[in-house]
């Protein structure tokens, strides 16, 4: 199936290098390109792309307010950032407005083409090192707000596929302990088996690359 991109960008110097980037793999075609984030809007009515690649500084309305409104009306359009912006803060809002990946613009051609196959299937990207300070720092609680720090503290270990010992060794818990956290996030996940959550917790960035 053949991925259907909207660039976003108020630079055409960027637009038209991702344009070019993207022209290379076989599977993506740029369907249009928009200068600021209403034009974005109005633009994914019309050409219904399955991926926005967005930036967030722009004249008009930015990426953020622009990605919220996406979302709002077609929800079935992925949306991933790409910018220059790295501080937490941002980040944090664009996962709220609805984006499903944030990467920074110094990411390669792989990184980019993997992020963007990996929000049209759902799943939530973070670029390099992102994920990592977001959960060193607490701050994955937008991503998987229903569970409490602690439980996503052991869904993360448990995307790196540790077992029940080594979760309650590493965090200094009780076995027991560690299980009682396993069945409550189970059931806030909907899911009913370890590798279940692990699936869930690598589509958010958590556990190892």
């Amino acid at each position: 199936m053949t991925l259907r991109i909207l660039l976003v960008d108020d630079h055409p110097v960027v637009r038209s290098g991702l344009r070019l980037l993207l022209g290379t793999i076989e599977g993506v075609e740029v369907v249009g390109e928009s200068a600021d984030g209403s034009a974005a809007v109005r633009d994914c009515r019309v050409l219904r792309p399955d991926v926005v690649l967005m930036d967030l500084t722009m004249p008009v309305m930015g990426g953020i307010e622009a990605t919220r409104r996406i979302r709002a009306a077609q929800p079935e359009v992925a949306v991933l950032i790409l910018t220059m912006s790295d501080d937490d803060a941002t980040l944090l809002t664009a996962l709220r407005a609805g984006a499903g990946g944030y990467l920074l613009k110094e990411a390669g051609q792989e990184d980019i083409m993997a992020a963007i196959r990996a929000v049209s299937t759902g799943q939530t990207v973070l670029g390099v090192g992102l994920a990592q300070r977001m959960l060193a720092s607490g701050e994955a609680t937008p991503i998987l707000p229903e569970l409490t720090p602690r439980e996503r503290e052991i869904l993360a270990l448990v995307a790196d596929g540790m077992r029940t010992a080594a979760i309650a060794e590493r965090l200094y818990l009780s076995p027991k302990t560690v299980s009682n956290n396993l069945t409550s996030m189970f059931a806030k996940l909907g899911v009913t088996d370890r590798a279940q959550a692990m699936i869930i917790g690598r589509e958010h960035g958590l556990g190892r690359p």
